[in-house]
């Protein structure tokens, strides 16, 4: 019984050992022309095979970023970031896949813009801004830390707080944006988000988020709303289903930008924070691509100095006025502000 109970175990550990020894299918390989695979928007990306074994191949096809490529593609109309060219090998009757991962990066260097103070505000200096947006030209903002977050409607002019709702102690609010009616408020660690009623502050749903496991920064293009989570990714959601239907990397002629936080859209481009950095990113929403950069750092040194200053955090753009407004996490300043393309 013994010698039959021996045999058995080498036979299934033969069976498992060649079920997971995918190399002896390996027959391929992909190689490109890339630089330490990466390659710029609007170069030319030259993919072969690699076949060691000369084996016979009936066809190949390509794909990259979900389209399909041949041999040699200019890179036009793709999206920046981390990306896996997929190679589809028929041979003697069997198909085989190889992969080559690639970044995109942006082909030219962001601008850098500057600013123009046109007001100063009063901000509630406890409050730690995560998001702020106009609507109806009426300024929403959203606040951050377990115990302290909240949601409020404000009159920046004076800095009173025409309506306001308290998060349970359990969450830790993050970005905001206003579409359709209706406030939808992100938390950072629940791995939830909230929808109000914007007149009333009713809570009418919750939704949970799906691959973007954090909650960080949200806006709106008027259609869909658009979620960041702390890395360089920026999430596209539906706001009926509210399900992630893809994304872009925001990216710039270097390589990836993360941190990603607060979103504000403006002019057709979403601007970003940019996590403990006093600066703002503005990115091309189609593909990725950061086209320039704010450095909004000697804000900071205008507001009170005290002990639970934090970074800045919080873009809103009025349409009424065309400014841009922006603040920080406990800063006693809402600053109006005008963009400077130099």
């Amino acid at each position: 019984m013994n010698v039959f109970k021996h045999l058995f175990i080498i036979i299934l550990a033969i069976t498992l050992f060649n079920c997971g020894d995918s190399s002896a299918k390996k027959n391929f390989s992909i190689s490109t022309n890339t630089t330490n695979k990466t390659i710029a928007l609007g170069e030319e990306l030259i993919v072969t095979i690699q076949n060691p074994k000369n084996i016979e191949i009936e066809s190949v096809t390509y794909s990259l970023d979900n389209k399909e490529i041949s041999e040699t593609t200019k890179l036009t109309d793709f999206k920046l970031g981390s990306h896996d060219i997929i190679a589809t090998i028929k041979y003697d009757g069997e198909i085989e896949t190889a992969r080559q991962n690639v970044s995109i990066v942006n082909s030219v260097a962001p601008k850098v813009f500057g600013y123009e103070i046109i007001n100063t505000y009063p901000h509630d200096i406890t409050s730690y801004t995560q998001g702020l947006e106009f609507f109806n030209g009426e300024l929403y903002e959203s606040t951050g830390q377990k115990g302290e977050s909240k949601l409020r409607k404000v009159n920046y002019k004076t800095g009173e707080v025409l309506k306001n709702v308290d998060l349970a102690d359990n969450y830790f609010g993050e970005g905001l944006t206003v579409l359709n009616n209706n406030i939808y408020q992100l938390t950072w660690l629940s791995g939830k988000g909230f929808v109000y009623n914007v007149d009333t502050f009713e809570r009418t749903s919750t939704f949970k988020f799906g691959k973007s496991q954090e909650g960080w920064g949200i806006c709106n293009d008027g259609k869909m709303l658009y979620k960041s989570d702390g890395t360089e990714k920026i999430w596209h959601l539906n706001p009926e289903t509210l399900v992630e239907d893809g994304n872009i990397q925001v990216y710039t002629n270097k390589g990836k930008i993360g941190k990603l936080n607060e979103l504000e859209w403006i002019n057709g481009k979403i601007y970003a924070n940019i996590y403990q950095k006093n600066g703002v990113v503005i990115i091309n929403p189609e593909n990725g691509a950061t086209e320039a950069v704010i450095d909004f750092s000697p804000l900071k040194e205008r507001v009170t100095k005290h002990k639970g200053l934090d970074v800045l955090n919080g873009i809103a753009y009025n349409p009424e006025t065309q400014t841009i407004f922006v603040t920080g996490k406990r800063w006693d300043k809402l600053f109006e502000v005008k963009i400077i393309e130099e």
